[in-house]
């Protein structure tokens, strides 16, 4: 197999695996056949992300954070699921550098049908709170879980488990929880079951908080008591 790009170019090469190497360089065209390798290097991934996620991380390794970015618009065009995946794994490489990055996320990756891109903007949005702090990520945190988009609210939900796993929730499990809380009647039963789950999380190491909280729930609203049969589950079995 050949190389796509020539081999002077400035910015290195990114290893399609097996030996073979696509070089980066700083043009359009370039973009464009290396886009075209990634599309038909990704859609022999039937299942898992891991070959994905490292295809992302090659080209981040590779060249600089435009080009990387440049390469990841275009992977967002592609009608194979999974090269807009390793788009999305490449976004949230960057987002903590690159607010546009954060922002294509935010506004373009979460209206994506396909629940396997919403996983990895799951990932994407704790990668961005993890280089960036995740204290120092609460405004963002904040943000997403208000926004329009039930996407957006999941990626938070779901990207941050096991959110008492996570620097600043470890030692603050109560600030989890009061983020968590508020969506436990939100419209959208995908992320009722997200923010259930993430509380049964919290609740293997802290079930007097999980407990403490519940117990102060409305159950009248069937989205409620969803979030709850979820969140006690542990705390009212046998071995809790």
């Amino acid at each position: 197999m050949h190389d796509i790009a020539p081999n002077d170019s400035k910015l290195g090469a990114w290893k399609r695996g097996h030996g073979h190497a696509i070089v980066l360089q700083s043009s359009t065209e370039t973009t464009m056949r290396i886009t075209t390798a990634i599309v038909e290097r990704a859609r022999r991934t039937a299942n898992g992300f891991k070959d994905l996620e490292l295809a992302a991380n090659e080209v981040i390794a590779s060249g600089d954070a435009a080009d990387a970015k440049g390469i990841a618009l275009e992977l967002l065009r592609s009608e194979v699921h999974q090269a807009r995946c390793v788009a999305t794994f490449i976004l949230g490489r960057l987002a903590a550098g690159d607010g546009d990055a954060l922002a294509v996320l935010k506004q373009r990756v979460s209206l994506d049908d396909d629940w396997r891109v919403q996983e990895i903007l799951a990932k994407a949005f704790d990668r961005f709170c993890a280089d960036t702090g995740y204290e120092a990520a609460l405004p963002t945190i904040r943000e997403w879980l208000s926004a329009a988009s039930a996407n957006t609210r999941r990626a938070v939900t779901e990207g941050l488990r096991i959110w008492t796993a996570r620097p600043y929730f470890r030692a603050h499990p109560e600030a989890a929880v009061a983020l968590l809380s508020p969506l436990r009647n939100d419209d959208s039963e995908y992320l009722r079951k997200s923010v259930g789950n993430a509380l049964r999380d919290i609740s293997k190491k802290h079930p007097d908080l999980i407990r403490s909280e519940v117990a102060t729930w409305n159950l009248d609203h069937q989205g409620v008591r969803q979030v709850h049969k979820l969140a006690a589950r542990l705390l009212t079995s046998p071995a809790a």
